[in-house]
């Protein structure tokens, strides 16, 4: 018998179950059913209607238990058509019956348990509505368990019981979500879509549901969200070497464990819920920690309340060599309050503090601040200085890109170095992936519009982690896909980081989700959507269409500002490889050196480091360009990465005003 297996028999039937699957599931699966009145699929199961009552036998011993509820520990024989569990059942179902005759639910069940008789319980109860609230609870559980409110639920005991907002009246923290007349198995409780009008409100409402559903059975086992928010990947992150440390040099660190999510949930966070964005999102990813005493800037001594953090200031925090949980909190403090993106910050001061600790800057460049990677408090007074426009603070507030330009002309010997190492493109910094080990994620950081910014480019898991992309022609196709998938979420106005874009797999840090996956079900959910509130269908190729017109145009807008060549797609080296011989090393036998001998088909023995170093630059750039090639083509571009007229006439977007801007570039007037 498999590890953690129970066997048990059911009617006379044996089969295997997991330890602790509840017996009703079993029941099912095994092919047999038995009546249910509140238990509902995506909900957690309470007993309320005693209708799945069913004989279990143990060492001898016989009784009855609701199925729904009773999870199987040990081996048992159940029967689910005893006459003890037939009679109990029929006399509940004359029960319900008796005080809702008329209600197709309970009708349906009483047929089930071989009866019609409708007075003999009959009473002053009787409620010939046939729509009554029936005393199920899914509304009460699904209000807790899908929102993670608590607006509904029962008042009263015995005859006296009904369901009831707190204090008898409309509860102002009612957002409106529907879950509870989705889940209510009568239709007692009515919706009304009065508000934004929507050609098919069930429709938008049904698979908006599977959502919730998804989220609020499987978050606890997979993302984690509810509970730690987005922090929930910063050890996964630094097991996978992915992480960012020291301005990209490494991908993990030996005190991640001083910042993750366990000493996060542990010590800090105190606060769970929706997001600001919108009040009624089942996912809850808003993490806050209060009564977080400030130790510098204007605030400090004052006690204070904390939106975070979440993995990409936590994760630039390590960029910046800081481990101490307090800096991570501090530091995201700051940043909202200033108004100050904490990644653009974080990479930017991470390129800084490689600056100075190789001598290329000094003290009198940084106004006497040391920044050296792990720096605390000259990290702090540093964004100080920026907020107030004061200091060296000003200077960095500029970004990557304007100290690359400024320190190039000052120090041209290092020029090269800072090129490398400087993680910007499109002169906006890195978010917080280490994608050195990932050309899906390399392209993707550069190829995305906006510049290297994980919103569209988040590829890295399936490339590096679950090698679900080897070829270029399948990155290309990722390549393709995912930005417009992601860029229509945006177009809609739609959360992007809902986990339905992406394959369901456990988010332990031993087996790592399948980011951006096609599943059917979950991607035919947003189309449901959109047709619910506009009434057009939507398939693949139509969703990516809308997409990809404001894709290429956005394209086109690069181009008319400057950035849209393929000169721009060029990544920074240290994105790809190895800049230093630090680097190298931390890699050479995992990545660099087995590289070089089984795929490059050169022996690294006896070669210096240096000679090493070029030979991988070279093959890794000459990948770089190939993968981007092959992005190009699918996307219908040249190779100097411009929409051909052929690809904007298939959109429809081929404006005259358009192709002016582009038809002086070489191939783009491919017609």
């Amino acid at each position: 018998m498999a590890q953690g297996k129970i066997k048990i028999s059911i009617n006379g039937k044996e089969i295997e179950v997991v330890k602790d699957t509840y017996l009703l599931k079993a029941i099912q699966n095994a092919g047999f059913s038995v009546p249910t009145l509140c238990h509902h699929k995506d909900l957690t199961p309470n007993g309320t209607c005693r209708l799945c009552m069913v004989e279990v036998e143990t060492n001898g011993r016989k009784k009855l238990v609701t199925s729904c509820n009773f999870p199987v520990r040990n081996s048992i024989s159940v029967n689910t058509e005893a006459d003890k569990v037939k009679k109990h059942r029929k006399t509940i179902a004359e029960m319900y019956l008796g005080r809702w005759p008329n209600v197709p639910v309970i009708q349906e069940i009483a047929k089930i348990c071989g009866t019609d008789d409708k007075d003999k319980f009959k009473s002053d109860l009787t409620d010939e509505n046939p729509k009554a609230c029936v005393l199920c609870g899914h509304c009460v559980t699904a209000c807790k368990e899908f929102m993670q409110e608590r607006i509904l639920d029962f008042a009263g005991r015995g005859i006296k019981r009904h369901l009831n907002m707190p204090f008898g009246e409309v509860d102002p923290h009612c957002i409106g979500c529907t879950s509870c007349a989705y889940v209510c198995p009568t239709g007692a409780i009515d919706i009304k879509d009065e508000v934004n009008h929507p050609v098919d409100g069930y429709m938008i409402r049904d698979h908006g549901m599977k959502v919730n559903a998804e989220m609020a059975t499987l978050d606890k086992d997979q993302c984690r969200m509810r509970e730690v928010g987005t922090a929930n990947i910063v050890e996964v992150m630094d097991q996978y070497d992915i992480l960012p440390v020291h301005n990209y040099k490494f991908g993990n660190h030996p005190d991640t464990h001083k910042v993750d999510s366990k000493v996060l949930k542990a010590k800090y966070f105190t606060q769970g819920s929706a997001d600001a964005c919108w009040k009624g999102c089942s996912m809850a990813c808003a993490k806050a920690v209060d009564g977080f005493k400030l130790k510098t800037g204007p605030y400090k001594g004052d006690h204070v309340c904390v939106d975070g953090p979440e993995y990409e200031t936590a994760a630039g925090a390590t960029n910046m060599g800081m481990f101490d949980p307090d800096f991570h909190v501090e530091y995201n403090f700051y940043c909202d309050t200033y108004g100050i993106d904490t990644i653009s910050f974080a990479t930017t001061t991470a390129f800084v503090m490689e600056c100075y600790e190789n001598k290329i800057i000094n003290d009198e460049i940084t106004g006497g601040l040391e920044l050296n990677f792990g720096s605390g408090n000259n990290t702090l007074e540093l964004l100080h200085q920026m907020a107030i426009g004061k200091g060296f603070g000003v200077e960095v507030g500029q970004g990557i890109l304007w100290l690359q330009n400024k320190w190039s002309k000052m120090f041209p010997e290092h020029e090269a170095f800072m090129r490398d190492i400087g993680m910007q493109a499109k002169g906006l910094e890195y978010s917080e992936y280490m994608c050195k080990e990932s050309l899906a994620q390399q392209a993707g950081y550069t190829l995305a519009n906006k510049g290297p910014q994980h919103d569209e480019a988040w590829l890295i898991f399936m490339d590096m982690v679950n090698n679900q992309i080897p070829t270029f022609e399948d990155k290309a196709e990722a390549l393709y896909y995912f930005p417009l998938f992601r860029t229509w979420f945006g177009l809609l106005g739609l959360c992007k980081i809902v986990w339905n874009d992406i394959a369901p797999a456990n988010n332990a840090v031993n087996n790592p989700p399948q980011q951006a996956a096609k599943i059917p079900e979950h991607v035919e959910n947003y189309w449901k959507y959109f047709e619910g509130m506009t009434g057009i269908e939507l398939d693949e190729q139509k969703m990516l269409d809308q997409s990809a017109r404001v894709h290429n145009l956005q394209r086109i807008m690069n181009y008319l500002l400057g950035y849209g060549t393929r000169e721009y797609d060029m990544p920074p080296y240290r994105a790809v490889g190895p800049v230093t011989e630090e680097e190298y090393l931390s890699r050479a036998d995992v990545y660099y050196d087995k590289q070089m001998k089984e795929i490059i088909g050169i022996d690294p023995e006896g070669k210096s480091i240096q000679e090493k170093m070029v030979i991988t630059r070279k093959y890794r750039e000459a990948q770089y360009n190939k993968v981007i090639d092959a992005a190009y083509n699918k996307r219908g571009w040249t190779l100097n990465a411009i929409p051909k007229l052929s690809r904007l006439k298939e959109l429809g977007i081929d404006l005259p005003k358009i192709v002016d801007v582009i038809r002086n570039e070489p191939g783009v007037m491919d017609l």
